[in-house]
């Protein structure tokens, strides 16, 4: 079935639909990832966008039940350039064009992605619609227009767990508490990986009770939107420094710079992919990270707190880390679980670990 692809600056793209038929709106993004589609559409980060894969063929080794970041898939629609119909791989337990169907995705092939994401790297990401049955292109313009987009608003909200759970046992020595704000589930396999006991909380739960499960460390997650639309977040979060270890992955970098009082900006194009390369500036190392981010901190507008950068990003020179010079707190950028994507980073949950150590001595000295 024909579909259309409509961008808020007026600018259209054909395609055919595949999955339901019907009608999404969303911010339209691209990731570069060659690989990971089914970790991609469950990353609760892609709630409110629409994903244009860059790498032309989607969907040859099929899906199963263990690439999933979270209980389903998050992203409001999905366009690439072919759409496998075959699944050959020894893991695979679906294809994906019946993944589409029984998730209720609407994906969009047969499209110029290369056009498309030239045009959005040239422009900007943006608001869009993508639909099968509203084929008139100024109405779906129009509507592209008139749709919410991100800027302000609460997402995280709608991909955050009701209530608090105990991740994967009750096993485990250090007692870490997730806020929810959108976790990928690889960050709580590393977490339990590392010889935590792992606490997730919504994204909204009050400081006071955080500290009551009397954790080791606190890891603050990734998540989706814009991260001034969070203001009860931060709050929190500022209660938190400077009397636990803190970790930040992603939007939890974000809200650890509001929350130090500080700006975050948006990016033109952001950041998707599995192959950014970030500097250490302590050692020059450079690592190659995966990433889902478009939003980022200034770390200029930082001046009540003494924090340094610790990572940067070598496409573009933005800040990746950030670092408390006094206190037990840090965050990244970037996505140190990688899943999809390199290992490189894997060594900041042992960072983490270690802090959440010394903290224990302490407690128990």
């Amino acid at each position: 079935m024909k579909a259309l692809i409509a961008l808020e600056d007026g600018t259209v793209f054909e395609g055919k639909g595949y999955g339901v038929h019907g009608e999404k709106e969303g911010e339209i993004v691209f990731n570069t990832s060659m690989t990971g589609y089914q970790e991609i559409m469950t990353d609760p980060s892609y709630k409110g966008q629409i994903v244009t894969m860059t790498y032309p063929l989607i969907g040859n080794y099929g899906v199963n039940d263990d690439d999933v970041e979270s209980d389903g898939p998050k992203v409001e629609g999905f366009i690439v350039k072919e759409l496998s119909k075959i699944a050959s791989n020894f893991r695979a337990t679906d294809d994906l064009l019946n993944y589409f169907e029984r998730h209720n995705i609407l994906a969009i092939e047969d499209v110029d992605t290369r056009a498309l994401t030239k045009h959005l790297r040239a422009r900007g990401v943006m608001k869009g619609i993508i639909s099968t049955v509203d084929l008139d292109r100024e109405s779906l313009v129009g509507k592209a227009k008139a749709s919410r987009g991100i800027i302000g608003v609460d997402l995280v909200k709608e991909v955050t767990c009701k209530s608090s759970y105990v991740f994967g046992g009750g096993d485990g020595g250090l007692r870490c508490v997730v806020v929810d704000f959108g976790v990928k589930m690889n960050i709580l396999r590393m977490l339990k990986k590392a010889g935590c006991h792992v606490t997730v909380v919504p994204a909204d739960e009050r400081a006071e009770n955080i500290l009551a499960m009397k954790p080791h460390g606190i890891l603050l997650s990734n998540g989706p939107g814009d991260p001034e639309g969070l203001p009860y977040a931060i709050e929190e979060i500022r209660k938190l420094i400077g009397i636990i270890p803190i970790f930040g992955i992603c939007l939890g970098q974000q809200l650890l710079g509001l929350a130090f009082g500080g700006k975050t900006y948006k990016l033109k194009f952001g950041h998707r992919g599995a192959n950014q390369p970030n500097k250490e500036t302590s050692t020059g190392k450079v690592y190659i990270t995966s990433e889902n981010h478009g939003f980022a901190v200034d770390v200029g507008s930082i001046t009540k707190e003494p924090v340094r950068v610790t990572h940067i990003n070598l496409n573009d020179n933005t800040v990746e880390g950030i670092e408390h010079t006094v206190y037990p707190v840090f965050s990244v950028q970037f996505h140190p679980e990688a899943s999809p994507g390199p290992h490189d980073a894997y060594g900041l949950f042992e960072k983490f670990k270690g802090m959440m150590e010394d903290y224990r001595k302490g407690q128990d000295a």
